[in-house]
């Protein structure tokens, strides 16, 4: 190994090594990556310039600060609460209707205020039905997370295996490229959502009511006997059942759950900014789909036309341009690009390939899916995707195949973090809300990991043959 090639070695050790820790914040983590590459001259500051400009972090900046302009009109809100209108008339059935909504609108907007906006509603919508939460909480998250498998800016992931690609030599994916792969998932994942992981989500809730009533009634039957004793022995007033006790829904207290951490809550709606917002955005992705401009190009545009038209102020777009976001991605694109120059990511594909040669080109497909599947349960979305990217272009190129089918599979499995509690921000957010044990994420997780991996061996040689 060359000298450049043990230091970036060393660095991408020592960034996943700190990832997994997990005690200093990612974007930081991947940035002083970067400084330690760019000071030890692995990589130029050309090099690192061109990161910080990728088409990736161009295209997010400009649709983060769309989709904040959609969320301050009160648009977003508004849809949920019509939804959640409908769910209170027929049950059950409107609550999945919401998670369906939250699924698509995934596809195409950040999915964390999405889910921010949602979970609240479902949860009260859910108890006012007599329903435990638990039954459609987790269920949101998920399906959010498999709506942004849908199309090329549903999540960060696709924006940047694109990115990754196109520096390897590769053609860039269009908008919705990837949008059949992606829809066999999430209709395959949803189904066995509803039909089997609900089910399992729902014994879950009930046993714990029906211990949370148990300890009730316990609680109930001291402060009576309690009060009792007072009243015979002190001379004092028999007090109410339960006066003493602190009547709350544990909805304020504190947790990643509550609503108010995420800055974000229901606005009220302003018609101007929702249509010109709605506006903008539609255009941004009808220009991009048509192929009239990049998706950079035309999302950078769509936000600079909302301060021009004075949807927001420049303020409020900084606000919404997520920059620890952003930092991250572009961190890891030093870090990917130190892998490439210095013939890394070669002889990682070179090692991989003699494993995985003799199974042909599905077998390292499937073989290559769960390899990044098992990554992304353990580390961020932008690491997998900036470590497996090249070697997905590397393993096809040997195998005298094209790369494309395997770039799709980096897509959708590194963002099947479905199994833990922690592999996604939404399921961080459910988890606390509803009260989930990390088992219950395992139970539902592992089993729907398996489906949708499964869902794409067949998908993705059907719409990306080799």
């Amino acid at each position: 190994m060359t000298v450049d090639q043990i230091i970036a070695l060393a660095v991408l050790v020592g960034v996943v090594g700190v990832l997994i820790h997990g005690k200093l914040r990612a974007d930081v983590v991947a940035l002083a990556g970067a400084a330690v590459l760019l000071l030890l001259g692995v990589v130029r500051p050309v090099e690192v310039q061109s990161a910080f400009a990728s088409p990736a972090v161009i295209t997010l900046a400009g649709l983060f600060v769309i989709a904040y302009a959609i969320e301050l009109s009160g648009f977003l809100g508004l849809l949920i609460r019509k939804a959640s209108d409908l769910s209170k008339r027929i049950g059950a059935a409107g609550i999945w209707i919401v998670i369906g909504l939250c699924g698509s609108v995934g596809g195409f907007l950040n999915n964390t205020p999405v889910v921010v906006l949602a979970a609240p509603v479902i949860r009260d919508v859910a108890k006012s039905l007599k329903m435990s939460p638990k039954r459609f909480l987790m269920p949101l998250s998920h399906v959010t997370v498999m709506g942004g498998l849908l199309t090329l800016i549903g999540t960060s992931t696709n924006l940047l295996v694109n990115d990754m690609a196109r520096n390897a030599g590769q053609p860039v994916f269009s908008l919705f490229e990837i949008t059949p792969v992606g829809l066999c998932i999430a209709l395959t994942g949803g189904l066995w959502m509803y039909f089997i992981s609900a089910r399992q989500l729902h014994r879950s809730g009930e046993k714990e009511e029906a211990e949370a009533a148990r300890l009730e009634e316990e609680e109930a039957l001291r402060l009576k006997q309690q009060a009792r004793r007072e009243f015979r022995f002190m001379g004092f007033r028999l007090p109410r059942l339960g006066e003493s006790r602190n009547q709350t829904d544990g909805s304020g207290d504190g947790s990643l759950g509550d609503l108010e951490l995420f800055g974000a809550g229901d606005r009220p709606f302003r018609l101007r900014p929702a249509l010109i917002s709605m506006g903008v955005f539609i255009a941004v992705i009808v220009a991009a789909a048509v192929g009239w401009v990049p998706i950079a190009a035309a999302a950078f545009a769509g936000a600079v036309a909302l301060i021009l038209l004075r949807v927001i102020t420049p303020e409020e777009a900084y606000a919404g341009l997520r920059p620890e976001i952003l930092l991250l991605i572009a961190g890891m694109v030093v870090v990917g690009t130190a892998i490439e120059v210095t013939g890394l990511a070669q002889q990682g594909a070179g090692y991989l390939i003699d494993i995985i040669r003799p199974l042909g080109p599905l077998g390292a497909l499937i073989v290559f899916y769960g390899v990044t599947l098992i990554a992304t349960e353990l580390l961020s979305n932008a690491t997998v995707a900036v470590l497996v990217t090249p070697i997905a272009v590397a393993v096809a190129n040997s195998l005298g195949v094209d790369p494309r089918p395997f770039l799709v599979a980096v897509m959708m499995a590194a963002s099947a973090a479905f199994a833990t509690p922690f592999g996604y921000q939404t399921n961080v957010l459910v988890f606390n809300m509803a009260n989930y044990s990390y088992m219950d994420f395992v139970r539902v997780g592992v089993p729907l990991n398996l489906i949708t991996w499964a869902t794409a061996m067949v998908a993705i040689p059907i719409f990306f043959p080799f």
